[in-house]
């Protein structure tokens, strides 16, 4: 049992819950404008064909996506997502520049350490798993 569920303050539960559900809302986004060019993005190769290793990522932030949002499988999903966004930083980003902030990778680094927070934390009160672990009555 997460020590969250126990404590008589469930704000922090929910919270992580919000946070899951907000990162999976713009790690869902990036997916789906990879894949199927909506919403669309700023850069006009897009969609990837899904043999690429964009492709793959693309596979990978929609359903990756869609199970964060719900909070189904989180720790494992958030560390794949974590490892797939480190590989993007220093696939895509880090060679442009050292510092996020020259090279665009930090909303890249931000993703990275939030899935890697989630993997510790779990998907928070308002997930599946949440669900699952609670005993039926």
């Amino acid at each position: 049992m997460v020590p969250y569920e126990r404590s008589p303050n469930l704000w922090p539960g929910r919270m992580l819950s919000v946070l899951r559900i907000v990162t999976a809302l713009l790690y869902l986004e990036h997916g789906t404008s990879k894949i199927f060019s909506w919403p669309p993005a700023a850069r006009p190769e897009m969609p990837y064909v899904l043999a690429s290793l964009n492709g793959v990522a693309g596979l990978i932030e929609t359903l990756g996506g869609i199970l964060l949002l719900f909070g189904w499988f989180t720790r494992p999903v958030a560390f794949l997502a974590a490892g797939e966004m480190a590989v993007a930083y220093f696939k895509v980003h880090f060679p442009r520049s050292i510092f996020p902030i020259g090279n665009g990778g930090d909303n890249v680094v931000l993703f990275c350490f939030i899935f890697l927070y989630l993997v510790v934390a779990g998907g928070g009160l308002w997930s599946v798993d949440a669900m699952r672990r609670r005993p039926r009555r």
